[in-house]
C-alpha cells in the first residue's frame, strides 16, 4: 500500500504557546504591594499619622530607604503591566493609548522614589507640625511626578471604558469611568485631610490591579 507522504517539518504547525504570565502577574501585584507595604510602614513608624501624613513621606528618615524601594519597584510592576496590557489589546480599541498612558504612571513611581517628599507635619519624629511652606527642589519634581502620573492613569482609564464598552462589558466599563472621578475628587479634599489622598490613590491603583487582572486573563473574550 502507498504510504501518505508527511508534510516537511517546517510546514508544521507549532502548538500555541500560552502567553507569558510575568508581566500580567506584576501588573496585578502592584497596587497591593504599594498599600500593604504603607500600611505596614504607617503603622509601625514613629510620628507617622495616617490623617496628616502621606505616604510619600515614608521615603524620608533612616528607614526611608523601604519606601524609596517600594517606589521603584511599585514603578517597575507597573510598567510590567503596561506591556501585558499592550500585548492583550492588541489591535484593539485603547489597545495603543491606554499602555501609553500606564508607562507615565510607572515612571511617575520611579521618579517618585528618586525625588523624596519634603518632610512635615510632625513626620519625620521632630519635624514641626505645621505642613510644608514652600516645596524644595525634590519636593517639587515629586509632587509633579505624582499629580503628571495620576492624570496620566485616569486618562487611562478613560481609554479602557472604551475598550469596555465596545466588548458589552458595562461593568467595567461603568467602573473605568468613575474611578477617576473619584481619584480627583480625593485629591481635591486632600487639601482638608491628607486621608482623601490617600484614599483616591490608593483605590485607583487598586482598581489598575483588577483591570489588568481582568485584560490580561487567558479566558478574557
Amino acid at each position: 500500500m502507498a504510504q501518505t507522504p508527511h508534510p516537511p517539518a517546517a510546514l508544521t504547525a507549532a502548538p500555541a504557546r500560552p502567553a507569558p504570565r510575568l508581566l500580567p502577574a506584576a501588573g496585578i501585584a502592584a497596587g497591593p504591594l504599594f498599600l500593604t507595604a504603607g500600611l505596614a510602614q504607617g503603622l509601625s513608624r514613629d510620628g507617622f499619622d495616617f490623617t496628616r501624613n502621606a505616604l510619600s513621606q515614608l521615603s524620608l528618615g533612616d528607614l526611608g530607604w523601604i519606601q524609596v524601594a517600594v517606589f521603584l519597584l511599585t514603578g517597575a510592576l507597573v510598567l510590567g503591566g503596561a506591556v501585558a496590557i499592550r500585548r492583550a489589546l492588541r489591535d484593539t480599541p485603547g489597545g495603543t493609548w491606554a499602555p501609553r498612558l500606564l508607562g507615565v504612571f510607572g515612571a511617575s513611581f520611579l521618579l517618585a522614589g528618586i525625588f523624596h517628599a519634603d518632610p512635615g507635619a510632625g513626620f519625620p519624629a521632630g519635624t514641626p507640625e505645621d505642613r510644608v511652606a514652600s516645596l524644595s527642589a525634590h519636593g517639587t519634581v515629586h509632587m509633579l511626578a505624582g499629580t503628571v502620573g495620576y492624570l496620566a492613569l485616569c486618562a487611562a482609564f478613560l481609554v479602557l471604558a472604551r475598550h469596555f464598552t465596545a466588548r458589552r462589558q458595562a461593568g467595567w466599563a461603568l467602573t473605568a469611568r468613575l474611578t477617576p472621578v473619584a481619584v480627583l475628587a480625593g485629591f481635591a479634599a486632600s487639601a482638608t485631610t491628607v486621608a482623601a489622598f490617600t484614599a483616591g490613590a490608593g483605590l485607583g491603583l487598586l482598581v489598575l490591579s483588577a483591570i489588568t487582572a481582568r485584560l490580561t486573563s487567558p479566558a478574557r473574550p
